[in-house]
């Protein structure tokens, strides 16, 4: 039996300071959503988000998308990427139109599009997206579509993501210099929020923690929307290097012994467990170990004692973060962890003591495709892309009539875009 056809091939990467990863995926005629490929490598050239090498990320992200493609199967030429650096900021802006009182009709909607960018304050920033999130009708809110609808006033909040232009400008040309189209440069904390969050809790009120390996973003969500976001400049890859530095080890070894042997919960049975420093079939070079044996083995209290010590630190920079979003009182209460960090055993634990909230580690929903591999929190963004795309998200800067700078065919939408490019870039 043949499978299912694919009506439209969805391509991206994700540009970590861990690891670059890739994905491409297909939307069936049932409309069904199918990984059709997804790999990952070692990041290279790449810092807290930031590129520092411009050869080695695009060499990185040349080879992630080419073993994507190989088990795909197919090619693409046009991808989405993530970024969890570059200067995130987040805003909400209001605007409203008056309708009369009549029955609205999409030209009043696009006229609030329109209406919309006139709000668009970047303050010398690049704005990444700028979506319409849920209409009022007359300062009543709740309302998904208010096409048909009667109203004297027609408002909608708008989420816009801004980032610093030269890092995502980097970013972009990295990927384009791996012989890709960027569609989109899409922020971390949207994507990873398509991947982890539930609509009721985006409604309720939650948080959402990106634990990375050199960044992490705390973004507050409520109504339906991203109210804020901050970024720490630690990660996990800060809890290797306190291993790495604790016992004068390389930080490969560091890396392993916190992935394989480490906790945030300390145990009575770690002071009488031994683990070894090399992994198998690793020769020993260069002096031991610090406190270790002389079988080159650590004791895994030492090791836990050393993580839970960096934990903390990070955990009081999240609380810190959380307040000054004003993630308190009723509306502040689930906090979910995601992203590579979020991996650590115990981590849910560790976090809701440190917190005192409730505390859940959120993972990729189960796309048919997906790899178990990738179905972990540390690829939510890489999943959160291939979501956000399948979506479809409106962005106000593109909605308008014929003609107009903000969409439309033919040769007054080629020249709105060419000026659009030549403003972004120049």
């Amino acid at each position: 039996m043949s499978g299912p056809r694919i009506e439209r091939v969805i391509g991206a990467v994700n540009l970590g300071s861990f690891r670059v990863s890739a994905m491409i995926a297909g939307i069936a005629d049932s409309g069904e959503l199918i990984v059709l490929g997804s790999a990952h490598r070692a990041a290279q050239g790449l810092k807290r988000g930031f590129v520092t090498d411009m050869t080695a990320a695009t060499y990185a992200v040349r080879d992630a998308i080419e073993r994507a493609e190989k088990i795909a199967q197919t090619n693409v030429d046009t991808v989405l990427i993530g970024t969890a650096g570059a200067g995130l900021a987040s805003q909400v802006a209001h605007v409203e139109i008056d309708v009369a009182g009549r029955r609205i009709e999409q030209d009043d909607i696009d006229q609030l599009m329109l209406a919309g960018r006139d709000v668009i304050r970047p303050d010398g920033r690049l704005v990444l997206h700028a979506q319409p999130t849920h209409y009022t009708l007359d300062g009543a809110h709740g309302v998904a579509n208010p096409r048909g609808l009667h109203a004297e006033r027609l408002g909608v909040d708008i989420h816009i993501m801004l980032a610093e232009g030269a890092p995502v400008r980097n970013l972009t040309e990295a990927v384009q210099n791996a012989h890709l189209k960027v569609e989109a440069v899409v922020g971390s904390p949207i994507a990873a929020g398509h991947a982890c969050l539930t609509a009721e809790e985006r409604d309720l009120g939650v948080a959402l923690v990106e634990f990375g390996g050199d960044v992490t973003n705390v973004s507050v969500h409520a109504g339906g929307m991203l109210l804020g976001l901050a970024s720490i400049p630690l990660g996990s890859g800060d809890i290797t290097d306190a291993i790495a530095s604790a016992f004068g080890i390389r930080r490969f070894q560091a890396e392993r012994l916190k992935c394989v042997n480490g906790s945030a919960l300390a145990s009575p049975a770690d002071h009488r467990e031994m683990i070894p420093v090399h992994g198998p079939g690793e020769e020993p070079s260069g002096p031991p170990a610090r406190h270790a044996d002389d079988a080159g083995r650590i004791p895994r209290a030492e090791l836990v004692s050393v993580i839970t010590a960096q934990l903390g630190r990070i955990m009081e920079e999240i609380n810190r973060a959380l307040k000054a979003l004003g993630f308190t009182g009723q509306r502040g209460q689930q906090v979910v962890f995601t992203g590579g960090g979020a991996e650590l055993v115990g981590l849910a634990d560790f976090a809701q003591s440190a917190l005192g909230k409730p505390v859940r580690v959120g993972r990729p929903p189960a796309l048919r495709g997906l790899p178990e591999t990738h179905a972990k929190p540390g690829f939510a963004t890489l999943v959160g892309l291939i979501l956000h795309a399948a979506s479809e998200p409106v962005d106000i800067r593109q909605v308008g009539p014929p003609g107009t700078v903000g969409g439309g065919a033919g040769w007054p939408g080629l020249f709105g875009r060419i000026y659009r490019a030549v403003v972004e870039y120049f």
